[in-house]
């Protein structure tokens, strides 16, 4: 936990009304979500800027998880406590002026005070997309990991099986994860192949630190027939990351969804990237 996500920040303060934002980006320009002291690009700060100007006072944003440099979302949740009264669509509209091209706010809403983008969500889903072609791609080179390796799905859905539910996953997280417990219960593990496209999507209460590339690096292994089904679980079980292999590349990593409970009654859009949502046999 940072200084942007104390305690203080868990209601807010009287006076101040509390906005949820819908946000997607595109992650190759930036050195991750949150802001750096060092002053690189992050995409929490080039937030932050563009909401100010539509404030007109200083905005400070929470969001549901931080992604890393390189990783993409279609659904991120953010937060901020405000003074300033504009409608939902002058944030949305407002801020989309305001911002680049790779950052774009989907909706806005106007929240309870007690709402909070990271601790009130109930789970998040990532999808992670592999292009497998022997020749690299000259388009999505940025939105895609390419494997030029044949991967085999049904080994890989297979080796996933002993995955789900709830497990010490202390083996997927790296080893900078600052989460209190490597205690993370997995709803569900999908591999499905889509022509040349192969789509890992997880859902779960809560991700460590390189937890979905890691899983994402074993299964390509196995998918590959460099390792055996049977060697997901082994790695699970021996709960060392150094048992793990290596960690999967970023591009092809997107944060697709947070979910909270009804009564925030959230919009729902539906689960990205843009580029897979014409597949009619992407499981929903």
């Amino acid at each position: 936990m940072d200084i942007y996500e104390s305690a203080v920040d868990e209601v807010a303060a009287a006076g101040y009304s509390r906005i949820a934002l819908g946000v997607e980006y595109k992650g190759s320009r930036y050195k991750g979500w949150q802001r750096q002291a060092d002053g690189v690009r992050s995409v929490q700060e080039t937030l932050e800027k563009a909401l100010s100007r539509v404030a007109a006072s200083p905005v400070s944003v929470l969001c549901a998880g931080r992604t890393d440099a390189g990783v993409h979302a279609c659904g991120q949740v953010v937060h901020f406590d405000t003074q300033a009264v504009r409608p939902e669509r002058a944030w949305v509209m407002g801020a989309n002026a305001e911002l680049p091209h790779d950052i774009s706010v989907t909706w806005a809403r106007p929240m309870p005070a007690d709402f909070h983008a990271r601790f009130k969500a109930v789970a998040r889903r990532y999808r992670y997309v592999i292009y497998n072609d022997p020749i690299r791609p000259a388009h999505l080179g940025e939105e895609v990991t390419w494997n030029h390796r044949p991967l085999d799905v049904a080994r890989m859905a297979e080796a996933a099986a002993p995955l789900l539910g709830t497990h010490d996953f202390s083996a997927f997280r790296a080893s900078q994860c600052q989460a209190k417990s490597p205690i993370k219960q997995l709803h569900h593990l999908r591999v499905t192949r889509h022509g040349q496209m192969i789509v890992i999507d997880v859902r779960a209460n809560a991700f460590l630190h390189h937890m979905v590339r890691n899983l994402a690096g074993v299964l390509m292994a196995i998918g590959s027939g460099d390792k055996p089904v049977s060697w997901a679980r082994e790695v699970l079980e021996g709960r060392e990351r150094r048992q793990g292999g290596v960690t999967a590349h970023p591009y092809g990593l997107y944060l697709v969804s947070v979910e909270y409970p009804q009564a925030y009654a959230l919009p729902d859009r539906y689960i990205g990237p843009h580029f897979l949502t014409g597949f009619a046999d992407l499981p929903s």
